[in-house]
């Protein structure tokens, strides 16, 4: 067993890291789906969408051969609503609430219409929104990522100057360097980016990172507001010995540098064990095997009922190949002249509900051993503490405290996305990046 990289060729990688949910290949295609609609009235995919999209409307107007209408009304609720196009699980929101499934139908394919829509506005560079005059306010928003981005642009269309300071050499947070390549590409995270700047009123500065490049009290400072959206990402500890053993790596890590340093110079085991079930984890095993692993084993602690991710996310790890073990536990990694050579894991058994409302695993005492080269750690992500602490903003369980305004203990100060919630889907963050400019114009006195 080794841990290698470049194990297959060009034409493989290729092959295997192809997007997985295609669009539409013709105009016809997506006409033909669009004129299944209904166009329901008070219709529930709306209401499923958090960024609450006219989904029937879009629809309607591509029916009717109104593009630019289309993408206007999927961008204005949600300005990264082509990425949502491809990350979504759209079959717990729009999808998942489609009137169709009362009828044993086929739900409306919404998320490949969201993505023909946006994808054309995109390409074509369609100047769709008009800024108003500068208002002479600058805000600084810390974090490129979907709320950063989206609180920018909203801000950006009622005039505001907004400077975005991003940690990274790359806008688009999780969305560029922390979903799987399959998904999604860096190639359109800029191209989406671009498009959100090209409004006017949006400088980015990268490589730079709060509590390091920048404090807070400089950007009260200098600026009239401040939106934090700098997400989680410090992937929580096993806690268990060996973590330190080479050949353990964190999950966001790991596809990062395939998204960084492409699928050849990416390194993976031969025997690789995933800890976790989450959206993340099963990124972090279907790409494991499509770099080549020849065996990956998903561990997880409860069982399949209690699983994070959706059932379409675990069925891509399933036809992967990926190997499925529930009720088990990481209880030590054990070595070999410092590298991993083999997992050994506790069986599990579930007892009371914990504070999730997920019933409470606990240790049987047996154990099992796998054979392993590489264990990847997707066990959650857990907030900036120390550096926000350090900032005097108030935390609840970890996360930033708001208020109802999206207001945090230190005046002029927002924050929304990921930091606040925790971690949630891609189009949650989008909501909250509007959310908290809608209060920062509360605050600034705009109202028009």
């Amino acid at each position: 067993m080794t841990i290698k990289n470049n194990r297959l060729t060009a034409q493989q990688y290729k092959e295997k890291f192809a997007d997985i949910h295609p669009p539409f290949e013709t105009s016809g295609a997506a006409l033909l789906e669009a004129n299944r609609c209904l166009f329901c009235f008070d219709a529930p995919c709306t209401k499923a969408c958090p960024t609450s999209i006219d989904v029937p409307k879009f629809i309607k107007q591509i029916s009717t051969g109104n593009m630019k209408g289309s993408a206007l009304t999927i961008l204005s609720s949600n300005i990264m609503g082509g990425s949502c196009a491809r990350v979504c699980p759209v079959e717990k929101l729009c999808e998942g609430s489609c009137v169709l499934h009362n009828r044993q139908e086929p739900p409306i394919h919404i998320a490949r219409l969201q993505r023909y829509s946006t994808d054309m506005a995109l390409k074509s560079q369609w100047n769709l929104f008009k800024r108003k005059n500068s208002r002479g306010k600058k805000v600084a928003a810390v974090g490129a990522g979907p709320a950063g981005l989206s609180c920018a642009h909203w801000l950006a269309r009622q005039g505001i100057d907004v400077t975005i300071y991003e940690k990274e050499n790359e806008a688009g947070g999780l969305m560029t360097y922390g979903i799987a390549a399959y998904k999604v590409t860096p190639e359109f995270c800029r191209e989406e980016t671009d498009f959100i700047t090209s409004i006017g009123g949006i400088e980015i500065k990268y490589n730079e990172e709060l509590g390091r490049d920048l404090s807070l009290a400089d950007l009260k400072k200098n600026y009239d507001a401040v939106f934090l959206g700098i997400g989680v990402g410090l992937t929580r500890q096993l806690e268990i010995p060996g973590e330190n053993l080479e050949g353990v790596v964190d999950a966001i890590r790991f596809i990062y540098e395939i998204r960084k340093d492409g699928f050849s110079k990416t390194a993976v085991g031969d025997k690789v064990a995933v800890i976790g079930m989450g959206m993340t984890a099963i990124d972090a095993a279907t790409q494991a095997k499509r770099l080549g692993a020849r065996e990956v084993t998903m561990i997880y602690r409860r069982t399949e009922k209690e699983k994070p991710c959706t059932d379409e996310e675990l069925e891509i790890a399933k036809l992967d190949g990926c190997n499925i073990i529930w009720l088990a536990s990481p209880k030590e990694i054990h070595g070999e002249n410092g590298k991993v050579r083999s997992l050994l894991c506790s069986k599990m058994e579930l007892g009371e509900p914990d504070d999730s409302g997920r019933k409470f695993p606990f240790d049987t005492g047996e154990t099992f051993v796998l054979e392993v080269d590489m264990v990847i750690k997707a066990t959650g992500q857990v907030p900036y503490t120390d550096m926000l602490q350090s900032n005097r903003i108030k935390l609840s369980s970890g996360k930033i405290r708001i208020d109802a305004n999206c207001t945090t203990n230190v005046g002029a100060v927002f924050a929304g996305g990921d930091c606040v919630n925790g971690g949630k889907e891609v189009v949650d963050a989008v909501e909250a990046g509007k959310e908290g400019a809608k209060s920062i114009l509360k605050y600034l006195g705009i109202t028009d």
